[in-house]
């Protein structure tokens, strides 16, 4: 199975807080963190979400 490594590369200050929530659900904390998941719907549903967050690269 295949995975993503995704990286927060903006803030969530200002972002509408069903985003702030997702962010933290992926694992994410601080700009420049980075988590790999595995490649599922769930995880690629919160990614289209707060595509304008996070870098996504396939690991």
């Amino acid at each position: 199975m295949a995975e993503l490594k995704i990286t927060l590369v903006k803030s969530t200050i200002g972002a509408i807080p069903k985003h702030k929530k997702t962010v933290e659900a992926l694992g994410l904390k601080k700009i420049g963190a980075s988590k790999v998941l595995p490649d599922n719907a769930a995880t690629k549903g919160m990614i289209q979400q707060v595509r304008h967050l996070v870098k996504v690269e396939e690991v």
